[in-house]
């Protein structure tokens, strides 16, 4: 009898300027079992990830040759994969840029390792997540449709007009999340508990910026802000 397959580990890449950071951030993940290159600025780390096929990105605000944000904004005209920004300081405009170049969440340092873990396995969660095999009793269609937008609940698979939409991981998850409850308002800190998976009180700008993004792709009025309240999506 074969002996069952090991699985393969979860690759990282690290892109952090600073040589001590960056090897406490490599050894601590090591030890959690993650697989971890690492590269020292945004050049190096453009070419490494597109040398890698890495699970999660890890990116540093301010880099070296091409800063985390413009290196972001490189990733995100290639691929859809799940990208973690790091910043030295609680700066506004340090988290709103990397948010808005397409980053899914952001930790300020120094981390502390189990928090930049949590992290780390909920962004992964989001981009494993796999649908029901069968839709629920209730539904009578897994294909769900508001206007020119369609979102295939079992296919996961979003169209405007006919068209494929290209939603990150953390993306589909909002959007699925609101198509859910088409016509309610869905507050800031449930989908942050729902959609980032946060177990403790997280920063709701985040959700502000991915509700930004979603919007520029799926249509700015498709996704009704309740002033007070939080976000819904709106029936036709």
């Amino acid at each position: 009898m074969p002996e069952p397959r090991v699985p393969d580990p979860v690759s990282v890449l690290v892109v952090e300027d600073d040589d001590t950071i960056r090897r406490a951030v490599q050894l601590a993940l090591e030890r959690y079992g993650y697989r971890v290159d690492v590269a020292a600025d945004g050049l190096s780390g453009l070419e490494a990830f597109r040398a890698g096929g890495y699970d999660l990105l890890i990116l540093d605000v301010m880099l070296p040759e091409l800063d985390g944000i413009g290196l972001c904004h490189r990733i995100r005209e290639e691929s859809l994969v799940p990208v973690l920004m790091m910043s030295a300081r609680g700066d506004a405009l340090d988290v709103v840029a990397g948010l808005e170049a397409g980053a899914d969440d952001y930790v300020i340092k120094p981390v502390d390792t189990p928090v930049l873990v949590a992290r780390i396995r909920a962004l992964l969660r989001r981009a494993t997540f796999q649908p029901s095999q069968s839709p629920p009793p209730e539904a009578p269609d897994h294909v769900l449709v508001f206007g020119d937008l369609s979102v295939d609940t079992l296919g996961i698979e979003v169209r405007l007009a006919g068209r494929p939409v290209p939603l990150t991981p953390t993306e589909l998850r909002l959007l699925l999340e609101f198509a859910a409850a088409p016509g309610s308002v869905l507050d800031r800190r449930r989908l942050l508990r729902e959609v980032w998976d946060y177990g403790w009180e997280g920063d709701t700008r985040v959700v502000d910026l991915c509700v930004l993004r979603l919007r520029k792709k799926i249509g700015s009025g498709r996704i009704e802000t309740v002033r007070g309240f939080g976000y819904k999506l709106v029936r036709d």
